[in-house]
């Protein structure tokens, strides 16, 4: 299965908080309201939450994306 990570648009993000709200292993908030991501790859058993709280944005700003490959140097 792919490795996925959240991913925000800070430009279409309204600070409305729900994602925080819905997924608050992996957001949480700065102190004007914005997502502050873990930049870790989403744990298979916070998935669905994970699509549940892009689902949520009213402002289109989170998503999913596939993890890059970590490069071995």
């Amino acid at each position: 299965m792919k490795e996925l990570r959240l991913v925000v648009d800070p430009i279409r993000c309204d600070a409305y908080g729900h994602c925080a709200e819905l997924l608050p292993e992996l957001i949480e908030l700065d102190d004007w309201g914005y997502p502050i991501l873990r930049d870790d790859e989403v744990p298979r058993h916070l998935r669905g939450d994970a699509r549940k709280a892009v689902a949520s944005c009213p402002r289109l700003a989170l998503s999913l994306e596939r993890a890059r490959a970590k490069s071995k140097a």
